[in-house]
């Protein structure tokens, strides 16, 4: 093939894909009649609009109840702290995730214990969660990772006979379903992030989908300062809350992207059919990751794949990322590095004492064996964000044009 554009050559690509976040006049109809309102905040709360929203993704996502919060990180320690989650406890997370999903733990002053993860799939390792297990743990967080969903089966049976809280983080699997039943429906409670770059977004946001009923006002209390007020003041005693209500704004914004939920998810679950065809019918050496059967429903979120740099000449793959990029196909590996020692979770037990027993000085003198984590992070796994599934077939035949492009030229790549 033709020389590599990182070397001065032609790039496969020089137009841009489809653009991201994606709106309509559905948004534009929301949004001016919140405008003219003149109900733009979260207070009072709930908001009518709010309880509208709310209804509409628990009952997509099969769920009893939902709630919104201002983003998809403070939904994860107001599912905690709803559970009862108190300082010293410990709580079962995945080492291949968002910082977010181990600092919840931190910032309710409990002890986040790291587990690596499945190879197949990238998600929390079953088996590792239940050795995990002492008497202090109260809690697991399967995260459902990329276009992947952790094993909800092994993760539920698990949790009912050690009687375990499970908070599944869907920060990516908005409209996924797992045998069915929708994610964020399966465990005691669902964290959803609506963040700029996930499959439905208002920006900011984030949502809490909750089984119990007493979690639910106990949870509204907590997103509104620890208020009790009708509707929310069932439950003994009070919470000590934070001010996490969502305004309205972003909530019209919402109920636009909850129009085109099932109609965008279901296209992008045919897209991604098509892009893993076509890759594995012409590269070797890069593999989408297997989807599990019992997935029936695909998010879709970020394609995540397998770097063999035995069939790209020994190149690390990030080299051959920034081969990629230059073409005009722009992927992520680092997109997630083994989590005790990323740079964001840099928690210290000065700040956070629960932590010293387990930890030492901090998170980050945590000793483990990680191997699928750090090979994950560090070597193998390619990212491509699911804006490249929103566009044409054209598109696919680009992206694995470009990396065909690049695989052809790997000798040169190689030796600069």
């Amino acid at each position: 093939m033709s020389k590599l554009a990182l070397f001065g050559g032609t790039p496969v690509r020089t137009e841009p894909f489809s653009p991201w976040p994606q709106f309509d006049e559905r948004e534009e109809k929301y949004l001016l009649q919140t405008l003219r309102s003149r109900k733009w905040g979260g207070y009072p709360y709930p908001s009518k609009l709010s309880v509208e929203f709310c209804r509409r993704f628990a009952d997509y996502h099969g769920a009893n109840h939902c709630v919104l919060a201002s983003n998809g990180s403070v939904t994860l320690e107001v599912a905690l702290k709803a559970a009862g989650i108190k300082a010293g406890d410990e709580v079962i997370v995945p080492n291949y995730t968002f910082a977010a999903t181990a600092a919840c733990v931190v910032r309710c002053n409990a002890v986040p214990v790291f587990v690596d993860i499945e190879e197949r799939n990238y998600c929390i390792d079953p088996d590792l969660v239940e050795q995990a297990i002492t008497p202090k743990t109260k809690a697991v967080i399967p995260v459902h990772l990329g276009s992947s969903c952790a094993d909800m089966d092994r993760i539920l049976d698990i949790a009912k006979r050690h009687n375990l809280i499970v908070i599944e983080d869907c920060a990516h699997a908005h409209g996924g379903q797992w045998r069915g039943m929708g994610v964020g429906s399966m465990g005691d409670f669902g964290s959803f992030s609506f963040q700029s770059s996930k499959l439905m977004t208002s920006g900011e946001g984030g949502a809490i989908t909750i089984k119990d009923e007493t979690h639910l006002q106990k949870a509204m209390s907590l997103i509104n300062c620890g208020r009790k007020e009708p509707g929310y003041d069932g439950f003994d005693g009070l919470m000590f809350g934070w001010n996490y209500r969502l305004g309205d704004i972003h909530v019209a914004i919402l109920q636009a992207q909850m129009d085109r939920l099932d109609e965008v998810t279901m296209s992008r679950q045919k897209m991604a059919a098509e892009f893993r065809d076509l890759l594995h019918s012409s590269v070797n050496g890069l593999r989408v990751l297997d989807p599990d059967p019992r997935q029936t429903r695909l998010h879709a979120y970020q394609t995540v794949m397998k770097y063999d740099p035995a069939q790209f000449g020994g190149v690390h793959r990030d080299r051959f990322l920034e081969a990629l990029e230059a073409e005009g196909v722009g992927f992520h590996g680092d997109f997630y590095t083994a989590l005790h020692e990323h740079e964001l979770m840099d928690a210290k037990s000065d700040q956070y004492p629960m932590l010293r027993e387990r930890y030492g000085d901090g998170i980050h003198s945590v000793k483990g064996n990680f191997p699928v984590s750090v090979k994950a992070g560090y070597h193998e796994a390619v990212w491509m964000h699911y804006s490249y599934l929103s566009g044409t077939r054209k598109d696919l035949q680009d992206v694995v044009e470009a990396i065909l492009k690049v695989q052809s030229n790997v000798g040169e790549l190689a030796g600069r």
